[in-house]
């Protein structure tokens, strides 16, 4: 096996490139195919090999101040340049007796078997594929010089990457059926869509992959790619522990606490105190001389940890410390695999115990909006940190003021442990912010709504049970004595 350049696509390629093979790179214009070969080139480089750049479209000056820009250095490649010169347009070159086609294609063979038996390179970049097509007659002089060129290379146990551009009406993981794709080993295919980059393998011959699309990012140092997460449910056995979230009307509602390794869904509609739920939940774990992070969709680590200090929860205090670290998201940045690849390290790192997501509609804005794709890529992250052990809260935000039947945004209840769900009522004109347990998967709660107030240096306030209303979840909150 040879190393892509890039290490989280070798893992996808379980291991890398095989020696000898080849590989196509397909997707549209500007999704990152031809920074995929520069990266498998400027690896070869790094290992000493010998590699050939087979170019067409840019010239060579072109693509070496573009890979520089990128971090990339590949100056030490052979390169050869089939595409037209400038004496084609200057000039207006024409062929009389023979066909330009049949010229061009005896011309480009000559010199890739010259560079090729020259220098005796151990990996070739094509880029792009089609340059060889446009000069071919027909389907079948191209498949049978393509065949031939393939097999010229194969020989030398030389490895080779290709790029074909795909158009974009076929990006939405369409496949494309194409000579070059039926005679690779392996092929890679780059999706571009609305600004959102992924990457998927879609066959590697003789060894197989990691199914599925994958986040790709292009940044100041090339291509970084972010793999799916797939929990390891072997990593931890049950063992239920209790702990108090360090309030004590929280700990009412809940009997005691939260278990270590849940997960915890704070529901409610806009401005009700969700954030401040998940602070007062953080002091806790910290207070219990555990580690904490926090992830913030919504709003900038200054604005949530002045908002905090003045509820007298001492967030700034903790920041201080090394057990406690907030960190502002913007979802329009990360894909969800970068993200969860962050918190993931972060945790590692930390040796975490708590992690507070603020914002589940921020985590769905890094992932355009696909539900399907949000409860996928959510139950990922937050299985794998409950396998370490890890509590998760989870802030989400619903659209109806009051009578909301969903106690999550996204039909994700599923993956809670507990549900803390908060709503307002309206009694006799008067707004009141509840809350209540919906769901405790692993103990007993209270059953009842209890009125709360957020009040500066308190904090969370849990006051009396509304034990003379009922109608709360319906959105018609009514004085049991009222109906009697």
């Amino acid at each position: 096996m040879i190393h892509s350049g890039i290490p989280e696509l070798d893992e996808l390629l379980r291991g890398g490139y095989q020696r000898g093979r080849v590989y196509l790179v397909q997707g549209v214009s500007g999704s990152g195919k031809t920074l995929i070969g520069q990266h498998f080139l400027e690896a070869g480089l790094e290992n000493d090999e010998t590699v050939v750049y087979i170019h067409g479209e840019e010239s060579q000056r072109d693509i070496l101040a573009n890979s520089h820009q990128v971090g990339l250095e590949i100056g030490d490649a052979e390169f050869l340049d089939i595409g037209p010169g400038t004496d084609f347009f200057a000039d207006d070159v024409a062929y009389d007796l023979v066909e330009t086609s049949e010229i061009d294609a005896e011309r480009f063979t000559e010199d890739i078997h010259a560079v090729i038996k020259e220098t005796d390179p151990s990996r070739v970049l094509l880029d792009p594929i089609t340059q060889l097509q446009y000069v071919e007659r027909d389907e079948y002089q191209y498949r049978k010089r393509l065949q031939s060129f393939i097999r010229f290379l194969k020989d030398r146990d030389i490895t080779i990457l290709v790029t074909r551009t795909i158009r974009s009406d076929l990006n939405r993981g369409g496949t494309v059926q194409t000579d070059i794709a039926s005679l690779s080993d392996g092929i890679i295919s780059l999706h571009l869509d609305e600004g959102e980059r992924r990457i998927g393998i879609q066959k590697h011959r003789g060894i197989g992959q990691r199914d599925g699309t994958h986040g790709l990012e292009i940044r100041d140092h090339g291509v970084e790619v972010f793999p799916q997460v797939i929990p390891d449910h072997s990593e931890r056995t049950f063992e239920p522990q209790l702990n108090s979230t360090g309030h004590d009307g929280l700990d009412g509602l809940l009997e005691g606490g939260l278990e270590q390794g849940s997960i915890t869904f704070v529901s409610g509609p806009t401005g009700i105190g969700k954030s401040t739920i998940g602070a007062q939940l953080l002091e806790g774990a910290l207070r219990s001389e555990g580690n904490a992070l926090g992830y913030l969709f919504e709003e900038s680590v200054d604005q949530f940890r002045y908002r905090a200090d003045n509820l007298g929860i001492p967030v700034s205090e903790y920041l201080e410390q090394d057990e406690f670290r907030l960190k502002e998201i913007e979802p329009l940045v990360l894909s969800a695999e970068e993200f969860t690849r962050i918190v993931l390290q972060d945790v590692a790192e930390m040796d975490a115990n708590m992690v507070l997501i603020d914002g589940l509609s921020g985590f769905k804005i890094s992932l355009q909006g696909d539900k399907q794709r949000l409860v996928r890529r959510l139950h990922a992250l937050t299985r794998e940190l409950k396998n370490k052990g890890v509590s998760v809260v989870i802030t989400d935000e619903n659209q109806q003021l009051t009578g909301n039947h969903n106690p999550t945004s996204e039909n994700t209840s599923y993956l809670a442990d507990n549900i803390l769900f908060l709503s307002y009522i309206e009694l006799q004109g008067e707004l009141h912010r509840t809350i209540g347990v919906l769901k405790k998967r692993l103990g007993s709660f209270d059953r009842r709504f209890h009125r709360f107030s957020i009040v500066e240096d308190e904090g969370v306030v849990i006051e009396s049970p509304f034990d003379d209303v009922q109608g709360i979840l319906q959105g018609r909150p009514t004085h049991v004595t009222d109906n009697e």
